[in-house]
Parts: C-alpha cells; sequence; structure tokens
C-alpha cells in the first residue's frame, strides 16, 4: 500500500515522503491517526506542487535574508554599563542580553525587526570589553557583529 505521509513518522520517513508499507498498518494505523494519506494520482501531483512552491519559498527566504545580513556590514554596538573592578577584572552590574542587543539593533531604523532569538549569545555579557556575537538571519545565514561594553562615568 502507497502512503504520503503528512508527518514525521519514526522508522518510516518525513512528512511528504511516499513510503510503500503493509496494507494493515497503512488501514489500521496510518490513516485513522492521521499521520498519512492515501496516494493517488492527484495526491501524488498536490505533494509535487507543494514541494515545488517550499523550494521556491526556501529560496526567497534565503536571499532575503542575505540581504538583511548585507545591513550588518560594520556595524557596531556600544553599551555603556556601570562595572566593578578595574581593567581586565571588571565586572558587570547586571548583563548585556540577547534581548538589549536586538533592541539596540531595531532602535537602528532596519527594515525589519531583529528578533531576540536571532543573537546567538551563548551567555549574557558580564564583563567589560569588546565582543564579536553571531546573528542567525537563517538557517544558512549567520553574520556577527561587534558589541562593546564601555564603563559608564559617573
Amino acid at each position: 500500500m502507497k502512503l504520503i505521509l503528512k508527518q514525521a513518522v519514526a522508522n518510516l520517513g518525513d512528512a511528504g515522503d511516499v513510503v510503500t508499507v503493509k496494507p494493515g498498518y497503512g488501514r489500521n494505523y496510518l490513516l485513522p491517526q492521521g499521520l498519512a494519506y492515501v496516494a493517488s494520482a492527484g495526491n501524488l501531483k498536490r505533494i509535487e506542487e507543494e514541494n515545488l512552491r517550499a523550494g521556491e519559498r526556501a529560496k526567497r527566504d534565503y536571499l532575503e535574508a542575505r540581504r538583511r545580513a548585507s545591513q550588518f556590514d560594520a556595524v557596531v554596538l556600544t553599551f555603556k554599563a556601570r562595572a566593578g573592578g578595574e581593567g581586565e577584572d571588571a565586572k558587570l552590574f547586571g548583563s548585556i542580553t540577547s534581548a538589549d542587543i536586538a533592541d539596540q539593533l531595531n532602535a537602528r531604523g532596519l527594515d525589519f525587526e531583529v528578533e531576540r532569538r536571532s543573537v546567538d549569545l551563548e551567555e549574557p555579557i558580564k564583563t567589560l570589553g569588546s565582543f564579536q556575537v553571531p546573528l542567525r538571519l537563517h538557517g544558512e545565514v549567520e553574520v556577527e557583529i561587534e558589541v562593546r561594553v564601555e564603563r559608564e562615568e559617573g
């Protein structure tokens, strides 16, 4: 029995895959659970069209991410923060988070909104200095910006 999977099924395939299964497995499990539908000629044509549209959408998203990445060339963000200690050992009273970085980027008047989860900061910045912070704009597009944290005077 040929079926088209609606979603990923363990040890069988991913969404959109055309699979051949025993009739009982298809009739008694996959179809009633809504995990698949029959691979008729019309359904196969629909899947092919959906895959074509998904490929076009993925290409468009990639090109848009590349365009957005070009807006971050030579971007340097500067944060002023209170810190204790001197020199290299200066620790911040608080921290600079990915949300702070996204907010400052959005305040620059970009033609799109940078989401907090796009800022790939492993842990908040807690010291003075200069840091390279990656922004993940797409699965295949990543750009680095420089973030400087300086002592707040006063």
